[in-house]
């Protein structure tokens, strides 16, 4: 599946996988590839692995690893030693694609808190804002930050507005934001900085779901605005 990854230690119970350090769909389909193919193993003391845009933090519990592995060989030389097997019986590379969600996104003057000001960013209208987000697709790369928040990419370089100079204290559940090239949905009541311009009543985490999240890495989203 192409080079090997840089590998290095992020304390004594993670072994962080690094790609690259750019967005691309490449350098995510093999995060997700190698995330997806690590959780399928039942090697002894493996906890998870978390893909990230161009990464995969890898959690292991190390007195397990340690009886599991090698005498003589450190947990985190046992738990790279099995990433870099997994890399290497992985297919050839192919573009990592889950399901395909719609989300419902009211747009109205309430929900769209900063929609005028990306509208002036863009020089255009709030009515052509709303075309240009929903007129495509976006890939989930990772989530973060929020249980359930997803990052999605990529917005429209026309809206790719700046995230805002002060963050609110509160943003209400549901709101959709963009920040730059990025786009997401803020699951819970919670501070943030993104630019608001609408809100979906989709419930985007609960403990009562399986999986958790109602997104995850490799979905494609399509906004839909509510009629």
């Amino acid at each position: 599946m192409g080079d090997l990854p840089r590998i290095f230690s992020l304390g004594d119970d993670c072994a962080t996988v690094n790609f690259g350090n750019e967005i691309s769909l490449e350098l995510n389909s093999k995060a997700i590839g190698l995330a997806t193919a690590l959780n399928g193993t039942t090697f002894p003391g493996l906890v998870e692995a978390v893909p990230a845009y161009a990464s995969v933090s890898v959690f292991f519990d190390p007195v397990v690893v340690r009886r599991a592995g090698i005498e003589h060989e450190s947990a985190f030389e046992t738990v790279s030693n099995l990433i870099v097997s997994t890399f290497n019986n992985l297919e050839r590379e192919q573009i990592q694609i889950g399901r395909v969600v719609d989300i419902s996104v009211d747009f109205g003057n309430e929900s769209a808190l900063d929609l005028g000001r990306v509208a002036e960013f863009a020089g255009t209208s709030a009515a052509d804002v709303i075309e240009i987000f929903t007129s495509k697709t976006y890939r989930v790369y990772m989530l973060g930050f929020l249980p359930g928040f997803a990052y999605m990419g990529q917005v429209d370089v026309r809206i790719a507005v700046p995230r805002r100079d002060t963050p609110r204290t509160s943003v209400p559940r549901g709101s959709v934001g963009i920040a730059g090239s990025q786009t997401g949905i803020y699951p819970f009541r919670s501070p943030g900085g993104w630019q608001i311009i609408g809100r979906t009543n989709e419930e985007m985490f609960s403990l009562n779901r399986d999986p958790n999240s109602l997104l995850q890495p490799g979905d494609v989203v399509r906004f839909v605005p509510m009629s």
